[in-house]
């Protein structure tokens, strides 16, 4: 049976990809950092998608903190048996222009998205390569793909883990495991709520014109990507072109945002 750990397993894009490996008869570990949400995720696996209460675990971590997510996958694998599926989809997101931005709240993102991904890769990745089995999937965003004002850290730490997945990839190829990365658009999720409220009016210009993704769909295409072993899950036309073909497009949109940042704020 197929042992999946997703972290951010809690809800949104998380909770959405658990619904999925329910549906499929897998084990599910899910770690986040709240256990009330935790607790409710998994009554909803098994009342809504048919998992057996037997098969999921939750443990509540901050990946952050190296020892807790550490300890948390442990306990995981020592429950359910080696890390088949990795999904690193916990992160937080926290605009603001870098100026207004505290340091702590700067290198909070970092920590969470970017040193978040690396402590739980970490922690299955040498069982992994041991077996010659296994798939990571690292959750980006389009802002890793494009700058985005008043996204200053997010998308740096977002940035970076494009090339984590690729360098890792490299590395993983020869003991037969998969790494991959993919860049979802603005999500309809409880953290893309409390985002909305932070975000800077220049950021909404740009970001305002696409119409955001439901957690299912994003979901569905990354758990395909998983099941393709593509490296790269882009979401969009415009995610596409900027994975594929970033230096020659990104000049581009670089135009249209200024241009529409300035009409709307009056210069």
């Amino acid at each position: 049976m197929t042992h999946v750990i997703i972290t951010g397993g809690s809800s949104g894009i998380g909770l959405a990809l658990a619904s999925i490996y329910a549906a499929r008869g897998a084990r599910l570990s899910l770690i986040a950092r709240s256990r009330e949400l935790l607790e409710q995720a998994a009554q909803k696996l098994v009342t809504e998608y048919g998992a057996g209460s037997g098969d999921i675990r939750i443990e509540t971590a901050d990946v952050a903190e190296e020892q807790e997510i550490q300890s948390a996958i442990s306990r995981c694998i020592e429950t359910f048996g080696p890390c088949d599926i990795l999904v690193t989809s916990a992160g937080i997101v926290e605009p603001a222009p870098f100026e207004e931005q505290q340091s702590t709240t700067f290198r909070r993102q970092i920590e969470t998205n970017l040193s978040g991904t690396v402590h739980a890769v970490r922690a299955v990745y040498p069982e992994m390569k041991r077996r010659r089995a296994g798939h990571i999937m690292m959750v980006s965003s389009g802002a890793g793909l494009i700058g985005i004002y008043g996204y200053t850290a997010y998308c740096a730490s977002k940035f970076a883990l494009h090339g984590f997945a690729q360098a890792l990839r490299s590395e993983a190829r020869r003991y037969n495991v998969g790494v991959s990365v993919s860049f979802p658009p603005d999500t309809k999720t409880p953290q893309f709520e409390r985002e909305l409220g932070l975000r800077p009016p220049e950021a909404s210009v740009v970001m305002g014109a696409v119409r955001p993704w439901t957690a299912e769909a994003v979901a569905s295409k990354i758990a395909k990507g998983i099941d393709r072993r593509r490296s790269e899950v882009y979401f969009g036309l415009t995610l596409f072109l900027l994975g594929r073909f970033g230096p020659a497009v990104r000049p581009l949109l670089d135009w249209w945002f200024d241009r529409a940042i300035a009409r709307n704020s009056g210069r």
